[in-house]
C-alpha cells in the first residue's frame, strides 16, 4: 500500500451531498494504491467540544475519540472535503478537527470544496487553509473546487457531465501534489525530528 491518507468529511445533514466527493476521492486516492480512509464525522459522532483528547487522563477518553486520535498520528496525510454554510465552515468537521491538535503536526493536507451552486465552497476553502496552518499541517497549494456538486457526481460519487470530466482531469495533479509532500514530509521527519 501507499501513503496512508485520511479523507475527513463533516456534514451532518440527512440529505448530504458532500459524501459524494468524499467517495470520489477516497476511491480516486485507492485506484492510485493509496491507502485511503473516508473518515465520516457523522458517522463517528464526537460530542461538541469539551475536551481536547490531549485534555483527558490516560485511558478515560470516549473509545471513538481515542480510535480517531491513534488513526491521526499513524497518517502519513489528510484530504479535508469542506462543504460552505454561509460563508463558512461546517460544523461538524471542524468539531472534530477541534479535538485533537498535536495529532495534526507535520503532515501535509489537501483540501476539497464543494457547493450547491457555482462558487464551489472557495470561502469554506480559504478558510480551512488558515484554520489547518493554525493546526500544524502543511496545506498543499493545488485545491479541488466542485460545484455545483450535483451536476459534477451522482449519488454514488462517480463524475457525470462536462463538470464530472473537469473533475476527473483535475484529480491526478491534485493528488501528485499531495503525493509530494507525503513523501517529503516523511524524508525530513527520517532525518531530523520534529522541532516539537
Amino acid at each position: 500500500m501507499g501513503h496512508r491518507i485520511l479523507v475527513l468529511y463533516g456534514s451532518y445533514r440527512s440529505d448530504r451531498k458532500g459524501i459524494r466527493l468524499a467517495q470520489f476521492t477516497t476511491g480516486r486516492l485507492l485506484a492510485r494504491g493509496e491507502d485511503a480512509e473516508l473518515i465520516d464525522a457523522k458517522s463517528i459522532g464526537l460530542p461538541m467540544l469539551d475536551r481536547m483528547l490531549k485534555e483527558y487522563a490516560a485511558g478515560t477518553a470516549p473509545a471513538a475519540l481515542e480510535n480517531l486520535g491513534a488513526k491521526i498520528r499513524q497518517a502519513d496525510a489528510f484530504l479535508f472535503v469542506v462543504g460552505e454554510y454561509n460563508q463558512g465552515m461546517q460544523p461538524g468537521l471542524k468539531n472534530l478537527t477541534d479535538h485533537f491538535l498535536e495529532e495534526w503536526f507535520w503532515r501535509p493536507a489537501a483540501i476539497a470544496s464543494y457547493s450547491a451552486g457555482r462558487l464551489s465552497g472557495a470561502r469554506s476553502s480559504y478558510a480551512w487553509h488558515n484554520t489547518l496552518s493554525e493546526m500544524g499541517m502543511v496545506v498543499i497549494s493545488s485545491t479541488l473546487t466542485v460545484g455545483p456538486i450535483t451536476e459534477t457526481l451522482n449519488a454514488a460519487g462517480e463524475p457525470i457531465g462536462e463538470a464530472g470530466a473537469a473533475l476527473e482531469r483535475a484529480f491526478p495533479r491534485f493528488a501528485d501534489d499531495l503525493a509530494w509532500w507525503t513523501e517529503a514530509a516523511q524524508a525530513q521527519r527520517m532525518r531530523r525530528a520534529p522541532p516539537y
